[in-house]
């Protein structure tokens, strides 16, 4: 569902898409979902397409995922990790268990797997129904995003701004150590009260 919402936001602004699937099964439906203004790949012949990667599958499946589609094809590339390290055993009482420590990030372990691409973490703390242009009181709602290179976040702040986010820039591949449990958090009255259309909001103090 994110990389079709995502496939969608694209496509609307006027960008070429295409979606990678290791599934032929899957093609119809992506076709569908996309209203047949995207292609469908393989991983690798996505990874090959792209200049800009989105990265939107189980957090367990995240490096196997890199891998089929060919490491050297995401060299210099920009890629928007919107995985979690969610855990596949089920919430406790709305919140959702990781596979990872409080000091190590998915996004971390994914940029040493593929050193050469520019890892930036986004998208990975709103739901799907949201990412594109959410129409939220109290205005644009915040992403926060890090990674180690300037000039891919320069982009996905671009795209950013485009879907209708202000965008919170909190540094490098580390930070994802604290973005990535915003999930857990911004789940929890989905699970509980079947609440899920909301987002975070940075707010900060007047000049």
């Amino acid at each position: 569902m994110v990389g079709q919402s995502l496939a969608n936001g694209f496509t609307k602004y006027g960008h070429e898409v295409m979606i990678g699937t290791n599934s032929k099964d899957k093609h119809t439906k992506l076709k569908e979902a996309t209203s047949g203004k995207a292609k469908i790949g393989n991983f690798e012949e996505t990874a090959k397409f792209g200049e800009i990667i989105v990265l939107a599958v189980k957090g367990i499946a995240a490096e196997a995922a890199l891998k089929s589609a060919g490491l050297g094809n995401l060299e210099s590339k920009t890629v928007i990790d919107t995985t979690n390290p969610i855990a596949e055993t089920g919430p406790v009482k709305g919140v959702l268990q990781y596979f990872t420590s409080p000091n190590e990030s998915l996004m971390e372990k994914l940029q040493s797997l593929a050193p050469d691409a520019h890892f930036v973490k986004a998208f990975s703390c709103v739901g799907a129904a949201l990412m594109v242009n959410p129409a939220l009181k109290g205005g644009n709602p915040t992403m926060f995003i890090c990674g180690n290179n300037a000039g891919a976040k320069k982009r996905v702040t671009e795209i950013l701004d485009r879907f209708g986010w202000e965008t919170a820039d909190m540094g490098e591949a580390e930070a994802a150590r604290a973005i990535e449990p915003l999930a857990v958090l911004w789940c929890i009255p989905g699970f509980r009260n079947n609440e899920w259309m909301h987002a975070f909001k940075l707010l900060k103090k007047l000049p």
